[in-house]
Formats: structure tokens, sequence, C-alpha cells
């Protein structure tokens, strides 16, 4: 069932956001990548912590913001982040999410409802993404997008700024391109800051901890052509290598690829 019909069946109709159509469809149980879903509007990553380690959390975030750029917060035990919008839950809104106990996922459920808690708070950070639409409005291809699946993930040795209990490796996306192409998505993403901004490596990867580019460690491989380079920027999938990493006793995260959809607008988060 497509999104639309989805929504159609739950709603009786009507005309809606993209964005909210998408957030109601999963709210119904759809799952899927999000990658391409409500073009025009920002997706975000997902951590929900208990307040015990929010502080610590947040602080984390500020210290490694391109990994972590905070678009969103909610209040202690509140689902809701009106600003991101005004109808989101975030018990519901993602396909699929995953629940940790000390640092090792559990359950990949369709909705947090039955784990949620009052002491709990959601984070939620910016999205590649969103620059995926700049990178395609200047007619660069997007392999994994034009494959369907999800964009390839990697843990790197590249080590974070800690705080508190959070430590851990920076996790990256990858998407190939010719060095021409490459250049041109450099002068791109780095106007959009607070959705990883420009690139933090290109080219050969062993350098920066990946062994094998065929086999991440989130998402699905795709094809490098044999003239074009890899191009890896900042993951907000980073918090899960983290929360991996510091054993943290409960914490909720979305499932990689799988995005948080939002009422904001892509085009708003572009600097000059």
């Amino acid at each position: 069932m497509t999104i639309s019909a989805a929504v159609q069946s739950s709603t009786g109709g009507g005309d809606l956001l993209p964005s909210r159509e998408a957030r109601l469809a999963y709210r119904s149980g759809k799952a899927g990548s999000t990658a391409g879903v409500a073009k025009g509007f920002v997706q975000g990553n997902l951590a929900i912590l208990p307040e015990k380690f929010a502080g610590s959390f947040h602080r984390f975030c500020q210290l490694n913001p391109k990994p972590c750029p905070i678009i969103g917060m909610s209040d202690v035990g509140d689902p809701r982040i009106p600003s991101l919008g005004l109808d989101l839950d975030i018990r519901t809104d993602v396909p699929r999410y995953r629940v940790w106990r000390d640092g090792e996922v559990i359950e990949e459920p369709t909705d947090v409802k039955a784990h949620w808690r009052d002491d709990l708070v959601a984070f939620v950070l910016g999205c590649s993404f969103s620059f995926e639409e700049a990178l395609l409005a200047e007619g660069l291809p997007i392999r994994h997008i034009e494959h369907d699946i999800r964009v390839p993930m990697y843990r790197t040795n590249v080590a974070c700024q800690s705080a508190g209990p959070f430590a851990g490796p920076m996790v990256v996306s990858m998407r190939p391109f010719k060095p021409a192409q490459a250049i041109r998505a450099v002068q791109i993403t780095t106007r959009f800051p607070s959705v990883h901004g420009a690139p933090v490596h290109l080219g050969h990867p062993h350098s920066i901890g990946i062994k094998d580019i065929a086999k991440p460690d989130y998402g699905d491989p795709v094809p490098v052509e044999a003239d074009e380079i890899p191009v890896f920027w900042a993951c907000g999938v980073t918090p899960q290598a983290v929360i991996a990493a510091a054993k943290v006793p409960f914490a909720i995260t979305h499932a990689p690829g799988l995005m948080l959809v939002t009422d904001l607008k892509n085009r708003d988060l572009a600097v000059l």
C-alpha cells in the first residue's frame, strides 16, 4: 500500500501536507525507507533517553555538531515536539524504532507506546536526506535513491568528543560521485550545517577505519564505479554507536534509514 493509500484509509481523505501524510501512514503501521518521502520536508534522526542522561547527551551533541545537529527536543515525558509538527507523536510516527537495553537492541517495533515513560526526553537530529534534495536539484546522482535502498553507513575510527557516559566512533554515510561531481557536492552541502554540512572524508576509506566499503554497518551497499570516489558525510546514526558503546540502560532510536518526517522545510535550512 502506498503512503497516500494508507492515509486515505485511516483518515477518510482530505488535503494534507506531504509530511503529515507520511507521518499518518507510519502511524498506521506502514514501514520502509523514508528516502525520497515528503520531498521538500526535513527528516530527522531520533534518540530518546531518560532524563538522567539527557543533559550529558545534549552536551555530547553540542561537542559533536557534525554528526549530531539538534533540530528539535521534547520536554521531559512529552512525546510531542510542536516546533517540528503540531500533530507529531514521537511514539508512533517513525516507520520503525529500535529499543535498547544495556547497549543492545532488544526490539524493533513500529511504535513505542508500550515503552514510553514519563522520564524520557526525545532528541531529533538533522538528516542528510535534506541536503540530498539540493544535490538532486543540481543534477547530481544519488545511488541509493536510484536503487531504492537505504544509504550505506559505516562506523569509523574517528572518535567523537565525549560527554559523561557518551563516547564512541563517528558514523558516516557514503555517496559515490565522479571527481567533478564530488567537488560540487562539497560546495552544495556546505550550505546545510544543520544537516551535517560538508563531507568529513573523500576517497579511500581505510584511513577512517572502513575496511570494506561493500559491507556497511548499517543500510545497504551501493556500487562504486571505477571512475567514482566515495564521499563520506557525518551521520545521525552516530548516537546509536555511542549508545552501544556506553551501554546505556535504556534508550530508543529510529531504525537506520527510517526517519522522522517533520513539517520543517529543507530550503529553510540552507545558509548563504
